[in-house]
């Protein structure tokens, strides 16, 4: 057998939409918006400068269904770099872009080669001796263990299984054509590539079972470097794998405790130190940062009350480490310290105690639950999975309001 390069690459999500990006600069939210289509650009770059093979996507290529056609005549741009440079392309569709998903087209060139969903088949690489073993998936749902009907190995080519599969599980990952990795060694080929989870793994070796991750994180539950996969073939077996980064924008989560500080400047301090250590991985790529600040403080009503400035400060803080360090939003879980403390300050029980009196009365809770429905209706997106404005419940929002009428009053006194 000779000796080859393949790029294994998959979860490419094109027509991902990104909701919810809170940054003030219009520029870096479209470059976050671009993000997915220039990170696959990239993808097909890299494959062709390494002069690869040929190239594998195991699913979900498409995000859903195409409002129009303009998702498909870019993959067939894509597509068509490759073929240009001799570079054939074999796929499989996952749950995102099952036949039932999916169903307008886009003629693609010839060197691209895509498995049926009706059952496994193979396709062969005659010049290399290559045989990959493949199923699309007909529909979103695939509760089948796919991997036990794939063909037998082609005798003297080097074989490679392409599946989008949750394997055993990889929450929060759907459970789609689940099965075990003994399922998959029994069928004797020498790699797969799998697709489906967004995060890198090296499932196993002998033979390599890989998940490469998506191309771009799209959410700030994508944390991370995202790219594909270069595997080394020589002589029959698989000589090395090389991660390849083509991500165009980055998400982080990042916390910072400031019980110990007792200031504005204090924070931000820490904030610039917190930005520091992820600069060091950040490999020159625009990165949107959710950023929590958490722990016990006399400082949490004023920094409620003054959230927009705490905000803007924050970001600044970000800027002075990175240009392209983007705040993608403030988390506050914040704690005051007991009332009669001497951290406390002048904050009454007495005050306190009237406060608690008017939020108590359930017809304030719902009212607040009518005026949020009011303004969540109003907006573009549902922004989180609560009753509240970014996803918190009504009793922290109200929580919330507690501290900054706490703050505010003992500001009116001073």
């Amino acid at each position: 057998m000779t000796s080859f390069r393949f790029l294994h690459a998959a979860d490419l999500h094109l027509g991902s939409p990104f909701l919810g990006l809170a940054v003030k600069d219009a520029q870096v939210a479209e470059l976050f918006a671009r993000a997915t289509r220039d990170a696959f650009s990239r993808l097909v770059t890299v494959a062709i400068e390494s002069k690869v093979a040929f190239m594998v996507i195991a699913g979900d290529i498409y995000d859903g269904e195409w409002r129009d056609n303009s998702i498909g005549l870019f993959f067939n741009r894509e597509m068509a770099r490759l073929d240009r440079a001799g570079i054939p392309v074999v796929l499989v569709k996952g749950n995102h872009d099952a036949d039932s998903v999916v169903t307008r087209s886009i003629t693609m060139p010839e060197s691209v080669r895509q498995f049926a969903s009706r059952k496994p088949s193979t396709i062969v690489l005659d010049d290399i001796k290559v045989a990959l073993h493949g199923q699309s998936f007909a529909d979103r749902a695939a509760p089948d263990n796919l991997a036990l009907a794939y063909p037998d190995p082609v005798p003297g080519h080097f074989n490679i299984g392409v599946l989008h599969t949750s394997l055993t599980g990889r929450p929060p990952h759907a459970n789609y054509a689940p099965c075990s990795v003994a399922d998959l060694r029994s069928r004797g080929y020498d790699y797969w590539a799998l697709g489906h989870v967004h995060d890198y793994e090296l499932v196993a070796e002998h033979p390599h079972i890989v998940f490469p991750g998506n191309i771009q994180g799209r959410n700030v539950r994508e944390t991370g470097a995202k790219g594909g996969v270069l595997v080394a073939v020589d002589g029959g077996r698989v000589a090395g794998l090389e991660r390849v980064f083509v991500d165009q924008a980055r998400f982080a989560q990042v916390g910072i405790d400031i019980s110990q500080y007792e200031s504005l400047p204090d924070i931000l301090r820490a904030c610039e130190a917190t930005c520091s250590a992820l600069l060091e991985g950040a490999d020159d790529v625009p990165h949107a940062i959710r950023l929590k600040l958490a722990g016990e403080t006399p400082l949490k009503g004023w920094l409620l009350a003054e959230r927009s400035q705490l905000t803007d400060e924050l970001q600044a803080a970000c800027h002075r480490v990175s240009a392209d360090f983007w705040l993608e939003k403030l988390v506050l879980d914040l704690a005051s310290p007991p009332l009669g403390s001497p951290r406390n300050g002048e904050v009454t029980v007495e005050l306190a105690a009237l406060v608690d009196a008017v939020l108590a009365d359930p017809a304030l809770a719902t009212r607040a639950e009518e005026i949020v429905q009011e303004i969540r209706a109003k907006m573009p997106f549902a922004p989180g999975e609560g009753d509240g404005l970014s996803g918190e419940s009504i009793s922290e929002l109200l929580a919330e309001a507690r501290e900054v009428a706490l703050a505010r009053s003992m500001e009116n006194r001073e």
